[in-house]
């Protein structure tokens, strides 16, 4: 039985469709990860997938094939390999033209450390943009929003309380390490809840040089 998909689709119905077309429990996470458009680990009757966000816009003959590829890892895939060079263009999404990136604060420079982030710990396969945000707040840092990543414009926010003198380096560094993460692994969703901060998140965020270091720091401030 074939399955018609639109041109375009949500997260959830390609979940369902993917489902019924390998006969696998699945849990599906879309993501950025230029480098990686494809994986997937099964254990059992489950399957941890994970797809670039392009597939979104696949179409039924591309996703049949692409369950096919999750039955049985040797299958060819020939339609898979064209979709993804006819989509190479759009696999790396910018910011926003209209959308001005401010690195430079008084006290650390956000481009800077992106930089020796993304070598460091991601081999420099993260495009996302970064910026300090536009709003200042006078609290303390535990419990604040300190970073955010938005997959729409492939833009890092750093909350501008971080841009202080007493705040560490390596404190700001695990910040945009902790936002990385979310451009790296994107959204995880099982059985059709959104898990921001699964166990695989978890695990690669103590990954972190500093991960104790940085939590003591918080806890302390």
């Amino acid at each position: 039985m074939q399955l018609s998909l639109p041109f375009s689709h949500r997260q959830e119905d390609l979940l369902s469709h993917l489902t019924r077309l390998t006969g696998y429990g699945i849990s599906l996470t879309i993501t950025d990860n230029v480098s990686s458009m494809i994986s997937y680990r099964k254990k059992g009757p489950a399957v941890a997938l994970r797809l670039h966000r392009i597939f979104l816009q696949a179409d039924r003959t591309v996703i049949e094939e692409l369950g096919q590829f999750i039955r049985n890892r040797r299958h060819r895939t020939p339609l898979i390999r064209r979709y993804i060079l006819e989509h190479a263009g759009s696999v790396a999404p910018k910011p926003s033209r209209k959308q001005v990136l401010v690195t430079r604060g008084r006290h650390h420079d956000l481009s800077a450390v992106s930089q020796r982030v993304n070598a460091a710990y991601f081999n420099g396969r993260i495009s996302a943009g970064i910026t300090w945000g536009s709003k200042k707040v006078s609290h303390g840092i535990r419990r604040r929003i300190l970073g955010s990543y938005n997959s729409r414009t492939n833009t890092i926010r750093i909350n501008p309380v971080l841009d202080r003198k007493d705040v560490p380096l390596y404190y700001l560094e695990f910040i945009v390490y902790h936002e990385m993460l979310h451009a790296d692994l994107g959204v995880e969703k099982k059985n059709g809840r959104r898990s921001v901060h699964p166990r695989t998140f978890r695990e690669k965020e103590r990954l972190f040089h500093h991960y104790d270091k940085a939590l003591l720091w918080e806890k302390r401030s």
